[in-house]
């Protein structure tokens, strides 16, 4: 199968759906640049899980001046290589924002974007990863993160709803949603090549993959 990348691409979704490790493997098959959202380099992250009411502008904060820094970085980039996959999408920032400061934080937050004037280049692909709070939570705790162990289903639901909201209004790019709950996109070569004939079949709008997994003792 010839492979020819859409362009920048970037694959979203909540915790534990898989994105990062998504686009690390379209980034290889590609060979192109990888962004990644860098969460462990957050280092307020741990203690939002811990007290959310206590660290969640400090970790929104420095969430947003990274984002700044990589959106710069995107701009400035390889005119020679301009395709990329990154594990997030900028709106992203203003959906936890939402989710877990309070009023006035928010406040402070959205004066803060405002004067940051963030300006992302547009994707040329957006990948949607959803999967049921069970599935999430089965995940985050397979892989083991010492500042995820705090994670609940009732913080992991209100994300799902925070995605779910965003990408039922959004049409700044083509959009993929990919329901991941039952196939493996990592190690799966099936399920992998599966998305890869449907990422080349998407060109605008909004599109489903809702395979079923393969079944290898058939």
């Amino acid at each position: 199968m010839t492979l020819e990348s859409p362009g920048y691409i970037v694959v979203e979704g909540p915790i534990g759906v898989g994105k990062t490790s998504l686009a690390r493997r379209l980034a290889q098959t590609f060979g192109t640049e990888l962004l990644l959202e860098g969460a462990d380099e957050n280092p307020f992250l741990q203690r939002f899980y811990k007290d959310p009411k206590g660290a969640a502008l400090s970790t929104q904060l420095f969430f947003l001046m990274q984002r700044a820094q990589q959106v710069q970085e995107l701009r400035q980039g390889d005119m020679f290589r301009p395709v990329r996959v990154a594990d997030f999408l900028i709106e992203k920032d203003r959906l936890f924002a939402q989710l877990t400061l309070d009023d006035d934080e928010l406040k402070l937050y959205q004066q803060v974007y405002r004067h940051l004037a963030l300006d992302a280049p547009r994707p040329d692909l957006v990948i949607y990863l959803q999967a049921p709070v069970a599935v999430l939570l089965e995940r985050i705790r397979k892989r083991n993160r010492d500042y995820e162990l705090h994670i609940d289903a009732g913080y992991l639901q209100r994300l799902v709803d925070a995605y779910t909201r965003l990408f039922h209004q959004y049409n700044d790019a083509p959009l993929l949603i990919v329901n991941a709950a039952e196939i493996n996109l990592v190690e799966g070569e099936m399920d992998y090549n599966a998305l890869l004939e449907r990422v080349a079949e998407v060109d605008s709008g909004r599109h489903y993959f809702n395979p079923l997994p393969f079944d290898l003792s058939k």
